[in-house]
């Protein structure tokens, strides 16, 4: 497979064998997102767990400092008051039964997340199977499922990322947009980066920070020198 001239380019102005420091691989980062548009900054972290065992699980949200670069869609499945609550909080959508109905019949998705009350989870259960394989069903550990849906609301608009294992034991995480600049992305880096090693499982052995890495979305990946955890 022959190597796009651009990415071939970049992956010739550093050294992929070496690790940078945060600002540097960052710098390095930045000057290969060669694309027109303007691209997602990820952050992919190897962890020394075993994502087969329950006990060794990591999952968690947080809100960037400097957000995420994205506004994301928001619906919320809720009644009453929890509907008004929504709506004032800047949900971009609210409905109940009427909104189930149609994401399962007419495969509506013009969303990117889900928050719903308790007592509407039965409801949204029954589309499971649609909302699951496209990572939009709420669920408490991320904060989707809850009373307070006005907070939820405005956490994600405020740029609320969910970091997970993957089965490779890998999180893969975006923390800004090219647009931001050094500055912003390092204090995105540094907030998701605490916030992986605090969650580490007490069941975790040995090293926990495998490796960690930074790329553009259409760019080559810069490894980083991270030794905490």
């Amino acid at each position: 497979m022959k190597l796009a001239k651009k990415y071939s380019d970049s992956i010739k102005s550093y050294d992929r064998s070496k690790s940078y420091d945060l600002n540097e691989a960052a710098q390095i980062v930045l000057d290969t997102a060669k694309a027109k548009f303007d691209e997602t900054i990820e952050l992919h972290v190897r962890l020394g767990v075993d994502p087969r065992q329950a006990d060794q699980q990591v999952r968690g949200v947080l809100v960037l400092p400097n957000g995420t670069g994205k506004t994301k869609k928001v619906l919320v499945i809720a009644k009453g008051d929890k509907a008004d609550a929504a709506t004032a909080a800047g949900a971009d959508y609210v409905g109940a039964e009427e909104t189930i109905q149609r994401i399962q019949s007419q495969n509506w998705f013009d969303f990117d997340v889900m928050i719903t009350t308790p007592d509407m989870m039965g409801m949204v259960g029954r589309i499971g199977r649609i909302l699951g394989p496209k990572g939009l069903m709420p669920n408490p550990k991320s904060g989707t499922v809850t009373m307070d849906v006005a907070k939820a609301v405005k956490e994600v608009k405020a740029g609320k990322v969910e970091y997970r294992l993957d089965k490779t034991a890998i999180i893969h995480c975006p923390i800004g947009k090219k647009s931001f600049g050094i500055e912003k992305l390092t204090e995105n880096f540094n907030a998701l980066m605490e916030a992986i090693v605090k969650a580490k499982p007490a069941a975790a052995k040995g090293q926990y920070i495998k490796s960690v890495t930074l790329s553009a979305t259409m760019g080559p990946g810069v490894k980083v020198t991270y030794n905490k955890g």
